[in-house]
């Protein structure tokens, strides 16, 4: 009996290791050496199928993604152009929980304030200079920011609300994210708050932010842009 109730206990700890494990981590880990996403398959699952290893090729792994080109910056309201690199557009970063940026700032141009669900991100400044930070959870809600220079490297952890403002008014910046997941995500919290669909109602909205509804109403009247492609 003794021996049983161990042989059960010994399951049970195994069984709660394991989805301990799938819990914290961003991204399953990979149980072959790749899994190339197949983009034709209709079958849904948590991420992408797999293709048949006997067709993948380099070119898989491979894109011609001219990260070394600037970006426009003149389209978007805010002033920045991030450029995503993921499993959407690498198929062989499927189940390798890794995906790459390119961030273009306008001079005065910012990513602003947005959250990545599913991945940590930690950047690096190629040129310029940026003013960079994110806020804990509640009920701190601290600020840990910093002005990064050309080679510096900042950590922003997953979840957490962050942000780039570039502080140059003739210089543009550029920087190089690296974020810890296939499909990070990203929730740009202006656009999410205002520029829901449907609207979230402008009474729980003012509520809120202490404001009357007619500002609410001004801010759900713009136009949410996104600043990724």
């Amino acid at each position: 009996m003794a021996s049983f109730s161990s042989s059960c206990f010994l399951l049970f700890a195994v069984i709660l290791a394991v989805i301990s494990s799938q819990a914290i981590a961003s991204d399953p880990s990979p149980l072959q050496d790749f899994c190339v996403a197949d983009n034709s398959s209709h079958v849904l699952v948590n991420g992408f199928v797999c293709k048949d290893p006997k067709v993948v090729t380099a070119e898989d792994f491979f894109l011609a993604a001219k990260l070394d080109m600037p970006r426009d910056t003149k389209m978007s309201k805010v002033g920045s152009n991030v450029t995503l690199i993921n499993v959407m557009k690498l198929p062989g970063l499927n189940t390798l929980g890794i995906s790459l940026a390119r961030i273009d700032y306008a001079p005065l141009g910012e990513n602003p304030p947005h959250t990545h669900p599913r991945a940590t991100e930690i950047l690096t400044v190629l040129e310029g200079t940026l003013y960079v930070g994110f806020v804990t959870s509640n009920t701190d809600n601290k600020l840990f920011s910093k002005v990064l220079n050309k080679g510096d490297v900042f950590v922003f952890p997953q979840g957490l609300i962050h942000f780039q403002f570039n502080p140059n008014p003739y210089k543009p910046a550029v920087a190089i994210a690296g974020l810890s997941s296939q499909n990070p995500g990203a929730i740009t919290i202006a656009n999410a708050v205002f520029g829901s669909k449907p609207m979230i109602s402008d009474d729980v909205l003012a509520k809120a932010f202490q404001v009357e509804k007619k500002t609410v109403d001004w801010l759900q009247a713009q136009f949410w842009a996104d600043n990724h492609n």
